[in-house]
């Protein structure tokens, strides 16, 4: 096998693994979104804030509302109560059934003690405080380190604060969840704000 062949197969494999892990992270995506109410279908979008359907049991703090205006230190911080519907309704969208996050009597022999969030709804929080941001948001990448669990019916926030202009309105984010003052999430994100056409 020449060495063209080799690179032209591990380029090829390279790009099949890269496809799939880009698949898996939307899906992720769009059973987060469905777990925090949007009614997602193939022909209809989100409800959500673009649609102006912000509910008030959120709360969100931005403080720029200006794409062209954005720097670094500008933040953004959403707050929302995970509960056992949303816990349900995630398994369903994503198939992570879990007993972990779904079955109390299981879950209370675990090092938790009881329920669980998962992991990726939690992290789903910081999609949707960087949704709030000016502009169209385009996920370039996401770190996320779980560092403690959030309980069915915590309210946690996500706060991310943009640390690094990278030109072209690609920012690089810090990104945090906390449940009373408890990091839960820690990481760092690298977004693209696009322009959206009026």
């Amino acid at each position: 096998m020449s060495s063209g062949s080799r690179h032209d197969t591990f380029a090829d494999a390279w790009l099949r693994g890269s496809t799939r892990f880009l698949e898996n992270v939307f899906e992720a995506n769009r059973a987060a979104l469905a777990a925090f109410g949007g009614h997602e279908t193939d022909d209809t979008p989100a409800e959500g804030a673009l649609a102006g359907a912000e509910r008030p049991e959120w709360e969100v703090d931005l403080t720029e509302h200006r794409r062209d205006a954005l720097s670094v230190g500008d933040r953004v911080r959403f707050t929302k109560t995970l509960t056992d519907a949303d816990v349900r309704a995630f398994a369903r969208a994503s198939g992570d059934t879990n007993p972990l996050h779904l079955d109390e009597s299981f879950a209370e022999r675990t090092r938790f003690g009881g329920r669980i969030v998962h992991g990726t709804l939690a992290s789903g929080l910081i999609s949707a405080a960087l949704a709030r941001l000016p502009g169209l948001v385009v996920y370039l990448s996401q770190d996320v380190e779980f560092q403690n669990p959030v309980g069915i019916g915590e309210r946690a926030t996500a706060e991310c604060e943009i640390v690094e202009d990278l030109g072209e309105h690609r920012y690089r984010i810090a990104t945090r969840v906390t449940t009373d003052d408890v990091t839960a999430i820690d990481g760092e994100a690298v977004v693209l704000l696009d322009e959206v056409d009026d």
